[in-house]
């Protein structure tokens, strides 16, 4: 899962005085397929949902590092494949095949911090324990990790809410 805003570090202060972030910061290393990446040709890579949570299908992938265009095409369409049975990338079940579906969106190259449950709305012990998501963040954040992103050719523009270059987002385009 994902946010659209950038990264802002919420912290709170424990009954001893100390101050400590609400969530822990996760960087994704050997874990990352245990946590829903998968390995494709040496990338990891993902499904994210939007911002509002509330969709079958991914709406977008993330790619941990920075990785060429036509590479995260390849892993996601082996990610539909592996993870949800798709034999292409380009529609959701059910659309009308008749219907154009806008050419497949660029990747940018920018940088997120991967968020881990516990969460201040959320006791311990929830559904969402050791869950985690991820924000756009600049490189200079705490915890940022390079990532490459693309929204899902059928998803519309609007729904990954990934960040644009051309809108002046800490990123860049990918090659």
């Amino acid at each position: 899962m994902t946010t659209s805003g950038l990264y802002d570090l919420v912290t709170s202060e424990g009954d001893d005085g100390t101050v400590h972030p609400d969530e822990q910061l996760w960087t994704p290393g050997e874990d990352a397929v245990e946590n829903g990446f998968i390995v494709h040709h040496g990338l990891h890579i993902t499904g994210i949902d939007g911002p509002t949570d509330d969709h079958l299908y991914p709406v977008g992938f993330v790619v941990l590092g920075h990785q060429r265009w036509a590479d995260i095409i390849e892993a996601a369409a082996a990610y539909m494949a592996q993870v949800h049975g798709w034999r292409n990338l380009h529609l959701y079940p059910g659309d009308d095949p008749s219907v154009l579906i806008p050419r497949i969106p660029r990747a940018v190259l920018t940088h997120g911090v991967f968020l881990r449950h516990p969460h201040p709305d959320h006791d311990c012990g929830c559904e969402w324990d050791e869950t985690w998501r991820m924000v756009w963040a600049p490189s200079t954040a705490p915890g940022a990790v390079p990532i490459t992103a693309m929204r899902h050719p059928a998803a519309p523009v609007t729904t990954a809410a990934s960040p644009n270059p051309d809108e002046g987002a800490p990123a860049i385009w990918a090659a």
